[in-house]
């Protein structure tokens, strides 16, 4: 069996919507016929309360859930790779020593940025440290308001980044937000043809940057 991809999300400022964005690729990948364990990283635990949600639900088929320290992520990682056909690691929000591991071990990074320039200047820390390692990584524009003068604003920084940034955005939906406190992927809980169609085009995305890596 070959070991599964390993995908890390992490981003510097709190907020960004990683975990949103780690859980809505899970159940995307699930959906499709994978196996997939995640790796929550965050103290703050928030992938691993929405599991245990999902879980006691009857929704766990298919996925899988470890916790780990810095330090302990590569061994973790290593057992992960062996049963699931993807890793998803949920990060804190730093960009110092503690996130390299999860970085090193990482097929593709995954930078969410959400809608504000704060949010952008804070991607700088997160994009040199993946550099170093030499990962790849794709910057996807998260809680994203396209039609209003600040996205444009937003997309055009992003766009100058030395970055791979994902065609796709994450638009600001409450359903997101709702879905993830129900133990669900926002595909699950909101019958939605927008919601569905940009979960598709980033899937479609990520699987892409992973066949290159």
């Amino acid at each position: 069996m070959a070991k599964g991809k390993v995908i890390t999300v992490a981003q510097q400022k709190g907020g960004s919507g990683k975990t949103t964005l780690a859980v809505n690729l899970g159940v995307m990948l699930v959906r499709s016929g994978a196996k997939v364990a995640f790796l929550d990283t965050d103290p703050q635990g928030s992938l691993g309360r929405w599991f245990m949600t999902r879980a006691e639900d009857g929704r766990g088929d298919g996925m899988d859930l470890s916790t780990a320290s810095a330090w302990g992520v590569g061994y973790e990682v290593g057992k992960l790779r062996d049963m699931a056909d993807f890793v998803i690691i949920d990060t804190p929000p730093k960009a110092d020593s503690d996130l390299r591991p999860a970085l090193r071990v990482a097929d593709l990074v995954i930078v969410p940025v959400a809608s504000s320039h704060v949010d952008l200047w804070a991607t700088d820390g997160v994009l040199d440290l993946t550099r170093r390692e030499g990962r790849e990584v794709l910057v996807v524009l998260n809680r994203a308001r396209a039609s209003t003068r600040l996205g444009a604003e937003i997309l055009e920084a992003a766009q100058a980044l030395d970055a791979t940034l994902a065609e796709t955005q994450i638009a600001n939906r409450v359903a997101y937000a709702e879905t993830l406190g129900q133990g669900l992927g926002a595909i699950e809980g909101a019958r939605s043809p927008a919601i569905r169609a940009e979960l598709d085009a980033l899937m479609a995305e990520v699987q892409a940057k992973l066949a290159e890596a």
